[in-house]
């Protein structure tokens, strides 16, 4: 594909790419956003090539994780070698509504416990395939795993957001 064909098929998974860089960088939306601008200039720049035999989304969603890694990889070893560990930054509250929107905040609240209570695999995979729409076969490309190990992934992570949210009352 050339520049002008890349720019498109990025504006068009944009939505979906920074919803998946937000999972790879556990939620920090400016890491996020920071992974998603390196990403785009290697794709634009050449410097990340498709080879055609996955789906450019599966294909774009695999750059995002290994950036989003090696990233992550990166700020440990400094932060190793300076001496110092990365700090979390605090998450900005937003301030509760009375009515629905702050039941929809605690149930959305249940609902990301439930999530995070899952393993970090099953979580990559669940969101990969109810979020983003891939199938199984494309989450499996994604996070570099096997098909048998995807779907094993899949099935206990389903089953235990199951148990988990019909105890939270959802």
């Amino acid at each position: 594909m050339n520049r002008q064909d890349w720019k498109k098929v990025l504006e068009e998974l944009h939505p979906a790419s920074h919803r998946w860089a937000l999972t790879c960088c556990r939620g920090d939306r400016e890491e996020a956003l920071d992974v998603l601008q390196t990403v785009y200039l290697d794709v634009l720049a050449e410097r990340a090539r498709f080879d055609g035999l996955a789906s450019a989304r599966t294909w774009l969603f695999a750059v995002i994780r290994r950036t989003a890694a090696g990233r992550r990889r990166h700020r440990v070893v400094r932060g190793v070698l300076l001496g110092t560990w990365a700090r979390r930054r605090p998450e900005s509250g937003v301030s509760p509504d009375p009515g629905a929107r702050l039941e929809a905040a605690e149930r959305i609240a249940r609902i990301r416990e439930a999530m995070a209570s899952l393993s970090a695999r099953q979580r990559q995979v669940l969101e990969l395939v109810f979020h983003h729409d891939l199938t199984i076969e494309e989450a499996a490309a994604v996070l570099g795993i096997g098909l048998g190990s995807a779907r094993t992934h899949y099935e206990r992570g389903k089953r235990a957001l199951l148990a988990r949210l019909t105890e939270a009352g959802l």
